[in-house]
């Protein structure tokens, strides 16, 4: 009987997972124990109120009737109720005795509670003394026919009984009581654990729920709630809510879960049962890698980011990454996540290449395809190189402009610039150096750069100098002082200037064979060489300019001087008595001499412009030594300074200086005929001072021939007069003739 009355209390606890909350059972007058022959009223309640509509009631764990309202019972046994909103209610047991004391219980009596007993006699006015008992001990003596109260019972309380006595001092009496096992019903029936999922794939979110429910008549009681995984408290510990939120539930999270509810005072605390959750790991799939910036190229000094992700997986992964001929990983993580990031900072050349990933979530890593990572490289600062065919570069020399960058994708362009003046430009497809000609010229002197620039920003080359070295261009000789003839003790001034060349330049001075002297001039221009003139100082002088390039001479310029003033410039040849035979053989004798000696001159002259030519030939001037006078003489160039106003086939005044005459007589084979010839440059006072400094090109010497006029019969008185004159008398017998073919032929 108390096993069945056991399997009947917990008999709750199998129905809990049922959705309809349970039905109770009531009873009036509320004792379960009552004498026979008294009624007792049972309402059945679903929910928060009295049942309504059809109600199943069950006697002795029978279905025994479907009635209605409330039911009214005066046999002894197990009663319980259902609706149709509503399970089982916990049974009740109800006695009718006959016996002459009972012991009743109020009913219902819940854990926790404080119960009422009452000791009942069938003849009340005869008891004097009660005393109650618990299992065997006695918990309380009572005198009057009240009740007792018994504080906070629990769900197994015990036997209970009562006795009762009376009488007088020499007659007693005692009765007692058939035992009572008091039912004391769940205040709540222990909780149910539910899972949202009893097997989750991993990585997804759970929900426990730990259920169970509050009798109607207890309803006002607040329970809290706490969870655990084996021995370990989830979340916060207790709290009011029954339910409890895992976000994400993983491999290792495969345990035993239950879950714990009680009243706030603890008063009463129940357990679930342990439910097992197996977490569903779902292996990784499909490994994708890929790069940021995206593209696969990137610039030399960025920051290179690999993705490595997987579309499916489940846990904890490990993400590695890889580069093509590395036996080691770049690096690996170890999360809890699809995707994962390896940060390769300022990547250098040596990173470029292809690139794969792995993910393993302990199932067997999964690789990913291969990207290629390309870089592209900005150009390094270029080197400009200048290709002379010579040391020093020379106009009309092509100079090759090469210009380099060690460093750079291609394609490279490069920009040659002359000052800040853009020269061309030349591309180099495959990357290196690219070269620009130039033919120089004399502007062409300055600082060149050249830039490279391959689309990710431009670089400039240090700027390299460039001096051309130009040519001397032909000297010209000039001679001062200018306006005055000099003689002999006065200091003359030779000057020597090339219109063109780069300086600095040096200048020779010669006389005839022999080197006078030099003068640098550092800056260019002209330089001067100062001589003390003396009688031997005639003759052809001439100047050289060399600056390196070779030796250019100028014209030669021929001087005549004396010790004494110069004639005046209208020379005019006064006549010689020749009398007698004797002075006309003297006379012819001193003409032929001139005309050997002048032959002899110009066969000495054309032998020193051979030579002089020669040497131009052979290559001028040397490096080391001093220039020869000779390649500053050439007789096609050279000439004397003439001053000659009456000169027919000069428009433009004479030069500057004359110089002194050489006569000489010839006797042409006419005994009455004498000629004089007389080398000189002519010039008048008046256009001395005025007349500036020129070069005429090559002439012979005006030869001027005085002809002595023949005396005829009829004219003897001047005949006889002339042989009585004297010598300066005799310049009325002459006159002056050119020397033009027409006379010599005369």
């Amino acid at each position: 009987m108390l096993l069945w009355l056991l399997l009947l209390i917990l008999a709750p606890g199998r129905e809990q997972s049922g959705l309809a909350p349970k039905a109770f059972l009531l009873l009036t007058p509320s004792w379960t124990t009552n004498f026979k022959g008294e009624k007792v009223t049972l309402t059945c309640w679903d929910s928060h109120s009295p049942a309504k509509g059809d109600i199943y009631w069950y006697y002795n764990d029978n279905f025994w009737k479907k009635e209605s309202g409330d039911l009214q019972i005066n046999m002894s046994g197990y009663y319980k109720c259902k609706t149709q909103r509503s399970s089982f209610s916990d049974p009740v047991h109800v006695e009718f005795l006959s016996d002459w004391l009972i012991l009743q219980a109020s009913h219902p009596v819940f854990e926790g509670d404080n119960i009422t007993l009452r000791c009942r006699g069938k003849k009340e006015a005869d008891i004097r003394e009660k005393i109650y008992y618990k299992d065997g001990e006695k918990l309380v003596v009572s005198y009057d026919s009240g009740s007792v109260r018994l504080n906070s019972i629990s769900r197994i309380s015990g036997k209970y009984h009562c006795t009762a006595s009376g009488g007088g001092f020499w007659r007693r009496w005692e009765q007692t009581s058939k035992p009572l096992r008091i039912q004391v019903q769940e205040l709540f029936p222990p909780p149910l654990l539910t899972a949202s999922s009893s097997q989750p794939t991993e990585g997804n979110p759970v929900t426990l729920k730990c259920e169970t429910w509050l009798p109607p008549q207890k309803s006002y009681i607040q329970l809290q709630f706490c969870f655990f995984r084996e021995d370990k408290v989830l979340g916060s510990g207790w709290s009011s809510s029954p339910e409890l939120q895992i976000p994400a539930i993983w491999s290792e999270d495969s345990r035993s879960y239950w879950c714990q509810a009680g009243t706030v005072t603890h008063s009463v605390m129940k357990r679930s049962l342990k439910s097992q959750i197996h977490v569903q790991r779902v292996p990784v799939s499909d490994v994708n890698i890929e790069m940021q910036p995206p593209g696969g190229q990137l610039i030399e000094g960025e920051n290179l980011v690999l993705i490595c992700s997987a579309a499916k997986g489940t846990g904890t992964i490990t993400f590695s990454w890889h580069r093509e001929g590395i036996i080691r990983s770049l690096g690996r993580k170890t999360q809890r996540s699809l995707s994962a990031e390896l940060w390769i900072p300022t990547v250098k050349e040596s990173d470029a290449g292809r690139y794969y990933c792995a993910a393993d979530n302990f199932q067997g890593p999964i690789l990913s395809e291969w990207i290629t990572v390309t870089l592209k490289i900005p150009v390094s600062r270029p080197i400009l190189t200048l290709r002379a065919p010579r040391a020093q570069a020379v106009v009309g020399d092509v100079v090759e402009l090469h210009c380099a960058a060690w460093r750079g994708s291609p394609p490279i362009l490069y920009q040659f610039y002359h000052e800040d003046a853009t020269l061309g430009s030349s591309l180099a497809p495959s990357g290196g150096g690219a070269s620009f000609n130039l033919s120089l010229t004399a502007e062409h002197s300055g600082a060149y750069s050249c830039e490279a620039h391959n689309g990710l920003g431009a670089q400039h080359s240090d700027r390299v100098i460039l001096n051309i070295t130009v040519p001397v261009s032909r000297p010209v000789l000039t001679v001062n002082p200018a306006g005055a003839q000099p003689v002999a003790g006065e200091l003359l001034e030779l000057h020597c200037e090339a219109q063109r060349g780069s300086p600095p330049i040096l200048y020779w001075f010669y006389h005839d064979n022999d080197t006078l002297g030099n003068s640098l001039a550092p800056f260019g221009g002209g330089a001067s060489f100062n001589l003390s003139l003396m009688a031997q100082h005639s003759g052809n002088y001439s100047c050289g300019a060399d600056n390196g390039l070779g030796v250019k001479c100028s014209e030669m310029v021929t001087l005549n001087f004396t010790d004494h003033k110069y004639l005046p410039l209208e020379l005019t040849c006064r006549s010689l008595h020749l009398g007698s035979s004797r002075n006309k053989i003297i006379l012819i004798t001193v003409g032929v001499i001139g005309g050997l000696l002048s032959i002899l001159g110009l066969a000495a002259t054309a032998a020193l412009v051979g030579n002089f030519k020669t040497q131009r030939k052979s290559g001028g001037l040397s490096a080391t030594g001093t220039p020869s006078p000779n390649e500053c003489q050439e007789p096609s160039s050279s000439r004397p300074f003439r001053i000659d106003p009456q000169e027919p086939t000069h428009s433009e005044p004479p030069a500057l200086m004359e110089l002194q005459p050489v006569y000489s007589n010839v006797n042409p084979g006419d005994s009455e005929l004498v000629y004089s010839q007389i080398w000189s440059i002519q010039h008048t006072k008046e256009n001395l001072a005025s007349a500036p400094r020129m070069h005429w090109e090559h002439k012979g010497p005006t030869v001027i021939y005085s002809e002595l006029k023949k005396a005829h019969p009829d004219d003897s008185a001047v005949q006889a007069s002339s042989r009585g004159s004297t010598h300066g008398d005799a310049t009325e017998n002459y006159e002056n003739v050119p020397c033009a073919s027409s006379a010599l032929d005369h």
